[in-house]
């Protein structure tokens, strides 16, 4: 079975975003035994985008090559009914590690094809030839249970053409769950006020209406107990996905002690100016999520310890 290689475009005009992606395509061209497909921004997609059918086509190991961080790719992936096991990837300065190796990860996941989805942030490579040495590696690593990258000189195959899916969509804004972190708590649901999360049949969080999302406003990612929801097109790496940044209740309360901003009253703030903006009326503290009610314990005494001393 084939590598597929998918490059997800750039929603910029930026020339050397542009420059950089012809080059990748024109190297990956020269190698054997890849599919190589082209669709439009990953994120922009929707679930019944041709790019979407494409990319639920592939049977086989998959290597994303997106503009945004490996994490958040990997779940709007999953979001689009793509599925598979994480591939680990050797390139870019941070690496996340494997969001399913907790074993209790898989429960709100549920069964996943025995295939590994490999997504390289384009944002963090060097050039062609560092994304293409890592798919020759993820290749071999591969063709140890399932393909060779290289078919033999002597079958004269030839390099498939580039499978292109049409690159005008609407650009989109709308939260991403990492379900291997997500605990069902329904918090989300509870803060946001537009309409954005559902529940499906087994009573799972789900974004059920990404349209309704505000363009811009993060909130809910800020109060998530668990850091499971990313917003990957925002300029905060934190909130976008980035590999070790989370904005988690232990950052609310230490943002605290070094003079940065409540991310509870920043989400707030946000919510009311999206309410004001969809002319409705501002709730302020009200629909605040259960964490914000909690009963002190041993880390509130250490913020208070902490806050008491000269630093």
């Amino acid at each position: 079975m084939p590598l597929t290689v998918v490059l997800s475009q750039t929603p910029s005009k930026d020339p050397s975003r542009q420059k950089l992606q012809e080059d990748i395509l024109a190297a990956l061209l020269g190698e054997e035994g890849i599919e190589l497909g082209v669709v439009p921004h990953l994120y922009d997609l929707t679930d019944d985008h041709t790019g979407t059918l494409y990319l639920r086509s592939v049977a086989g190991p998959l290597v994303l090559l997106a503009w945004i961080y490996p994490r958040p790719a990997f779940w709007t992936l999953f979001r689009l009914g793509v599925r598979g096991r994480w591939g680990t990837v050797l390139i870019g300065e941070e690496n996340d590690e494997d969001p399913l190796a907790d074993p209790a990860a898989p429960e709100l996941i549920g069964p996943l094809p025995d295939r590994h989805l490999y997504c390289i942030n384009l944002n963090e490579v060097d050039g062609a030839e560092s994304v293409l040495a890592e798919i020759r590696r993820i290749g071999q690593e591969q063709s140890k249970e399932i393909i060779s990258l290289r078919a033999p000189e002597s079958t004269g195959s030839k390099p498939e053409p580039v499978r292109a899916v049409d690159g005008r969509v609407p650009r989109r804004w709308y939260p991403v769950i990492d379900y291997s972190r997500c605990t069902n708590c329904m918090e989300c649901i509870d803060f946001c006020l537009f309409g954005v999360y559902g529940v499906d049949g087994q009573e799972r969080i789900l974004v059920e209406q990404p349209d309704n999302c505000r363009r811009g406003c993060p909130a809910c990612s800020r109060v998530c107990p668990e850091n499971a929801i990313m917003f990957p097109m925002h300029k905060t790496p934190a909130i976008a996905g980035a590999p070790g940044l989370d904005v988690g209740p232990l950052k609310i309360d230490l943002s605290k002690l070094f003079g940065g901003d409540d991310p509870l009253k920043l989400a707030i703030e946000e919510r009311d100016r999206e309410l004001v903006k969809a002319g409705r009326a501002p709730v302020g503290a009200q629909h605040l999520p259960k964490r914000s009610q909690r009963q002190r314990d041993e880390l509130d005494d250490l913020i208070d310890q902490l806050e008491g001393m000269e630093l």
